[in-house]
């Protein structure tokens, strides 16, 4: 349930408040407004508790959060969220575009797409050290050496960089060079890493899963936030279905629903969504007409060498392409780039 605290309330207020809440048994999360504080109480059965907390003079209101993922809903938090990477903010008016390799395969290669997608008007960098791949035969990755040639592309460029955990084992090492965490769409119900990545002080970027349903996608962000990190980006990359003239279905439906039911900033992978080079242009215009707050796109600079993935990447003349079209497009919807 909610607590809206009346305005004014001070700490020692808010403090009497959360004590409460633990003597009970219950964990609390406390979101702070322009003018109000809001306690979100969690656990079972706390709204059998109501009466207790009727009774603080400082509590203005009481509301039951019918939805089962609680910090995650807009009913917990009405504003949406805007998590801020370095200088880059998601979730606010400007769109977020952050594009790179979908592997990190030599330090010369790494430096040069930077560069590119840099120029281009990208402010994050994604690259892979870690991949999770379907066939154990194919690239799994550099390793913590793609790491350090991620870093040092941040370091030339200014650009925050994210990358791709695969369990529990790699956060601490990953979260020493990236500035964002990536929990991929084949673990976004691994729930133990959920747990872990929710200790970890980085932004962490959530795709749905490929057969994952909306609740099941916001549940595994719910992990997260339950373990005391606020900061969650969620990522439409597309879903499995029966249609297989592309890589996946890009479900944009997604994009407007999310932001009814959570506060959460969303962005769209339309490169894993479709698959196919010449979607992606048009999928990221349909992503921003849907609200997206972001795209995550791939880009190689020779993509018929690329180690993985170079089917659904863009060439550099494509990329800058897509930027000069969105550039256009996101006026309409009275946002920037």
């Amino acid at each position: 349930m909610i607590l809206t605290l009346k305005k004014g309330t001070t700490q020692k207020g808010i403090e009497q408040i959360c004590h409460k809440i633990t003597k009970l048994g219950f964990s609390f999360h406390i979101s702070k407004g322009k003018e109000r504080t809001i306690i979100g109480v969690v656990g079972e059965n706390a709204i059998a508790k109501r009466e207790i907390f009727e009774s603080f003079f400082v509590v203005d209101s009481i509301t039951p959060i019918s939805k089962p993922y609680k910090l995650v809903s807009r009913e917990f938090k009405k504003e949406n969220t805007v998590i801020k990477v370095k200088k880059v903010k998601i979730g606010g008016k400007k769109i977020v575009v952050i594009a790179g390799p979908c592997s990190i395969e030599t330090e010369k290669r790494l430096l040069e797409i930077a560069g590119i997608v840099q120029k281009a008007g990208a402010v994050i960098l994604r690259g892979g050290a870690f991949k999770p791949r379907t066939s154990p035969y194919s690239f799994q990755g550099l390793g913590e050496k793609g790491l350090e040639y991620l870093a040092k592309a941040s370091r030339i460029t200014g650009l925050p960089v994210v990358t791709e955990a695969r369990d529990t084992s790699q956060l601490e090492l990953i979260s020493r060079y990236s500035d964002i965490i990536q929990i991929g769409a084949r673990n976004m119900q691994n729930f133990d890493l959920l747990k872990e990545a929710g200790k970890i002080k980085k932004p962490i970027l959530l795709k749905r899963g490929m057969s994952a349903k909306i609740e099941e996608f916001l549940m595994s962000a719910e992990y997260i936030l339950s373990r005391g990190n606020n900061d969650v980006i969620l990522c439409e990359r597309g879903i499995r279905t029966f249609e297989d003239s592309t890589r996946f279905t890009l479900d944009l439906s997604s994009v407007p629903l999310i932001k009814r039911l959570s506060h959460l900033p969303i962005i769209v992978d339309p490169s894993h969504g479709t698959g196919r080079r010449e979607l992606i242009l048009p999928m990221s215009m349909a992503a921003i007409a849907s609200g997206a707050d972001g795209l995550m796109i791939e880009v190689h600079s020779r993509p018929e060498e690329a180690l993985s993935d170079g089917f659904q990447s863009l060439l550099p003349k494509d990329f800058r392409r897509l930027m000069k079209e969105m550039r256009g497009i996101v006026k309409v919807f009275k946002r920037s780039i």
